[in-house]
């Protein structure tokens, strides 16, 4: 008895899996109808509706005449100001935002990390490895770097979800600016293209940013790289109020 093979509900998970572990890169095109259906063992019939819900998902678009294409992420429009967050910034174009913490270490500042952040080459800072997400898809990969002693606490609020924000709160800071932001690009590197689902060699935003307390005394410096097909900055320098505190999941 031959095979029915995969329902089409099944066929667009498979689709909708490869296509969310960047197995299928946007602007990708789809193979021809049989190649698919070998590939995902489905019918035809099968085959098309799964196609046709992933379209209507936002997933995969159709250009007459040339086939079907997997879709472009929408593009998050970061905005860079003297009080930057990036929940916020998300949560404003109706992003879910979310972090993921992957590595967190004590080490000595090297004189990069001591220079941005005011210490002594080899005073104890705090190194916490993080991946941002916007709709559960990953547009950044970083670390952020605090002085020890002002904040002995650091690494194990991170480690229990308290942002950020809170810490310093905590330490008496009830509000921080963004004093210096550098960006450059460059290929991703292997790591890099592994954890932000992108092609080798892909090119990512490079970010270094200083925040300040209210005294401008540096209290924080990260460096990260945001992937750079998913992903704009924009300046604004007139940005006066404080924007709403992050919540616990908060990069």
């Amino acid at each position: 008895m031959r095979s029915r093979g995969q329902t089409w509900q099944e066929t667009r998970d498979l689709i909708s899996e490869e296509i969310a572990h960047g197995r299928l890169a946007p602007d990708t095109r789809l193979p021809a109808e049989p190649e698919l259906c070998r590939l995902y063992n489905t019918r035809r019939h099968s085959l098309r509706r799964a196609l046709a819900a992933l379209q209507a998902e936002g997933k995969l678009r159709v250009e007459h005449g040339r086939g079907t294409f997997v879709e472009r992420a929408p593009l998050v429009n970061y905005v860079i100001g003297p009080r930057t967050r990036f929940r916020e910034n998300l949560l404003s174009q109706g992003l879910a935002a979310s972090g993921q913490g992957l590595a967190e270490t004590r080490m000595p500042a090297d004189i990069r990390v001591a220079r941005a952040l005011g210490l002594a080459v080899g005073a104890p800072v705090f190194a916490i490895c993080r991946r941002g997400f916007a709709n559960d898809l990953p547009i950044s990969l970083g670390w952020s770097y605090h002085d020890a002693e002002r904040f002995p606490d650091m690494l194990e609020k991170r480690k229990a979800g308290v942002s950020v924000t809170e810490v310093y709160r905590a330490h008496g800071i009830g509000d921080y600016r963004r004093l210096r932001t550098t960006i450059y690009t460059r290929s991703a590197n292997e790591h890099e293209a592994s954890l932000l689902m992108l092609r080798p060699g892909q090119s990512v935003l490079v970010v270094q940013k200083v925040d300040v307390d209210p005294e401008g005394r540096p209290i924080g410096f990260s460096e990260g790289a945001w992937a750079g097909d998913r992903v704009q900055f924009t300046f604004d320098s007139a940005q006066s109020e404080p924007l709403a505190t992050e919540r616990n999941d908060d990069v």
